[in-house]
C-alpha cells in the first residue's frame, strides 16, 4: 500500500486555547470545506468531540455521492486532535491537526497519511486527480480557517 502524505501549515491569529475550540464543533467542518463537495455533517446535533466520537458526512466529489465515517482517535485541547476514517473513499486516511503557540498566534498543522484503494488503478486516480483535488481543498480550507477564527474573535 502507498501512502501519500500532505502536510500543511499556518499562522493563526489567537492563542491555541482561543484556536482550538473552533474545531471542537463538527459544524465548523462544513464551513472550512469547499462548496464543490457539497459536504455535510449527517451526525445529529451537536457531536461532542472526544477520544472515541465517531462523525458520519456526506459530499459528493466528481458527481460522485460519498459517505465518509471517522472517528476522533485523540483529543487532547488544546494541543492537538486526530482523526481517522472508519469508512469512506480511501484505504486510509489519518489525519492529525497541531495547534502549538507561536508568540501571540497559534500555528496549526495538519498532516494527512493517506492511500488510495484498487492498487494500480488507485496509483493512476491519484495522479490524475486526487493530489490535486486533496490541494484545491486543502488551500481553500487555509483560508477559511482564517476567516473563522477572525469571525469568531479568537484573539479579541
Amino acid at each position: 500500500m502507498k501512502i501519500h502524505v500532505l502536510t500543511r501549515e499556518q499562522l493563526l491569529t489567537g492563542s491555541p486555547g482561543e484556536v482550538f475550540p473552533l474545531f471542537a464543533d463538527a459544524r465548523n467542518l462544513e464551513r472550512i470545506t469547499p462548496p464543490f463537495l457539497r459536504f455535510r455533517v449527517l451526525t445529529p446535533g451537536a457531536p461532542a468531540m472526544r477520544a472515541g466520537a465517531e462523525l458520519d458526512y456526506r459530499l459528493r466529489l466528481h458527481g460522485l455521492p460519498l459517505r465518509w465515517r471517522t472517528r476522533i482517535e485523540v483529543w487532547d485541547p488544546p494541543c492537538r486532535f486526530v482523526d481517522r476514517q472508519l469508512a469512506g473513499p480511501f484505504r486510509l486516511w489519518h489525519h492529525t491537526h497541531d495547534f502549538a503557540p507561536d508568540g501571540d498566534a497559534t500555528r496549526m498543522r495538519d498532516v494527512v497519511r493517506y492511500a488510495l484503494p484498487l492498487g494500480p488503478a488507485g496509483a493512476a486516480a491519484h495522479a490524475a486527480f486526487v493530489r490535486r483535488d486533496l490541494a484545491r481543498i486543502f488551500d481553500f480550507r487555509r483560508v477559511a480557517v482564517e476567516q473563522l477564527v477572525e469571525r469568531s474573535g479568537a484573539a479579541a
